[in-house]
């Protein structure tokens, strides 16, 4: 379990799954650009203090478990996260531009991870009147 971060205004966990994919699903993530994007993604997760717990880039796809501040929120890191990587691997790797027309897919997949089940926080909430 990931442990419990503040900031000035918020305590919080909030620990994401999140997949996305190259443009047109192409395996192009492997050798020295899959080194590179590991590299990239952890300097931008450090950068926001958003802590990466597994890390996975597979030819065709990239998966992170990484708990981030909810008030910067899950959408902007993986936007910068995609935007940097996109820039510099492009830049580093020549070959990435006559492939695709962008490195990355717009969209993106990401669930959140909890200790709890739904039904036992739908519980708790409903409690919360009487206790």
């Amino acid at each position: 379990m990931d442990a419990i971060r503040s900031n000035n205004n918020v305590v919080y966990r909030c620990t994401y799954h999140v997949v996305w994919c190259p443009k047109y699903r192409r395996s192009v993530i492997d050798g020295r650009i899959e080194e590179r994007l590991q590299q990239l993604i952890r300097e931008v997760c450090a950068e926001r203090d958003a802590h990466i717990a597994e890390l996975e880039t597979m030819p065709d796809q990239v998966h992170v478990l990484v708990s981030c501040d909810p008030q910067f929120g899950i959408h902007r890191l993986v936007k910068q996260i995609k935007g940097r990587s996109s820039r510099v691997l492009r830049a580093e790797f020549p070959a990435l531009k006559s492939r695709l027309p962008t490195l990355w897919t717009n969209s993106y997949f990401v669930a959140t991870l909890g200790g709890a089940t739904q039904e036992a926080v739908k519980h708790y909430v409903e409690n919360q009147k009487n206790a």
